[in-house]
């Protein structure tokens, strides 16, 4: 369906950069927005965004946490803070 809505000049052309920077359109942009804007006023749950927490120099854990047990991540977490 189409419409006409009238949009303030600067948010316009901020979106028009995201739009081109995101290399899609200012269409998917609006929907995106407003698909997110109608599931949160109807009570709806956005889904679930985990952010990037990935390490900048490549080589992940450090050797002693490889084996991944979560007790001795924690042990190391709390260490010296009288937990």
């Amino acid at each position: 369906m189409k419409t006409t809505v009238d949009i303030p000049g600067p948010l316009f052309e901020r979106a028009k950069r995201i739009a081109a920077r995101e290399h899609t359109t200012l269409r998917a942009l609006i929907e995106e927005g407003l698909l997110e804007t109608v599931r949160k006023r109807a009570g709806g749950r956005s889904a679930f965004r985990l952010r990037d927490v990935a390490f900048r120099d490549g080589r992940g854990l450090q050797p002693e946490f490889i084996d991944g047990r979560w007790d001795r991540i924690l042990d190391a977490v709390y260490e010296g803070r009288g937990a």
